[in-house]
């Protein structure tokens, strides 16, 4: 999916937390934002949901204005507040999946998204039972099922474990080369495990960089 972002701005109140940001990804870029708490990563996240409204010209996906867009079934997204997560009665991960699907999916096909991130094995255990490194997985494989031409993560890893954490990214990186375009917030300086192909940074004072890398081969950073 080729996102477009125009000279956003968006504040709260008098307070300003994204000034005129400009940026273009083509469908199959992988875009990392970074940057402290309070800088606006999660609201610029929450306008390219259109959850903050925002002004006609300013996002648009595939040259069709955010406002009119329709299809938000095309997006998977992911955040970082699992920790939340609690059924009051037992069901299977394979349960979860077919129930929360927006779309009628078929056993194959959860086996499918299961088998991407690596968790096949899950399919019949209790979603209350998983860590907190496959339950971010679970749910990954939950919003593969509906095909999303881009998937946003908004610190996915925040409360998980190292290892949770590599296997996690490892599987972003697959599905990237699958040609899903990949949104993620991150607060970690640290991004040579990941096969990005830009990078936001965000400031507390509304302002930013945008920067753009020749990718490295995906067997350098796989984990």
């Amino acid at each position: 999916m080729q996102i477009d972002v125009h000279n956003l701005s968006f504040s709260y109140g008098h307070r300003t937390v994204i000034d005129s940001l400009s940026l273009s990804l083509s469908s199959g870029d992988y875009i990392v934002i970074r940057g402290k708490n309070g800088t606006g990563k999660s609201t610029f996240i929450k306008c390219l949901l259109g959850m903050n409204p925002v002004k006609n010209g300013m996002i648009f996906y595939d040259h069709q204005d955010i406002n009119y867009f329709k299809e938000w079934t095309s997006f998977g997204y992911v955040s970082q507040k699992f920790e939340d997560f609690n059924y009051e009665f037992p069901i299977t991960v394979n349960e979860f999946l077919s129930v929360s699907s927006l779309k009628k999916t078929s056993q194959s096909d959860r086996l499918k998204a299961l088998d991407q991130m690596g968790i096949l094995e899950l399919l019949n255990q209790n979603i209350n039972n998983l860590s907190g490194g496959e339950l971010q997985r679970t749910f990954i494989a939950r919003s593969m099922l509906n095909n999303p031409k881009l998937l946003i993560l908004d610190e996915p890893t925040a409360s998980i474990d190292k290892l949770s954490t590599e296997y996690f990214y490892k599987a972003v990186n697959q599905l990237n080369l699958q040609g899903v375009t990949i949104i993620l917030v991150t607060h970690n300086e640290s991004l040579g495990h990941l096969n990005y192909s830009h990078v936001l940074t965000m400031f507390s004072d509304g302002t930013y960089t945008f920067q753009t890398r020749d990718r490295c081969d995906l067997t350098e950073v796989d984990l």
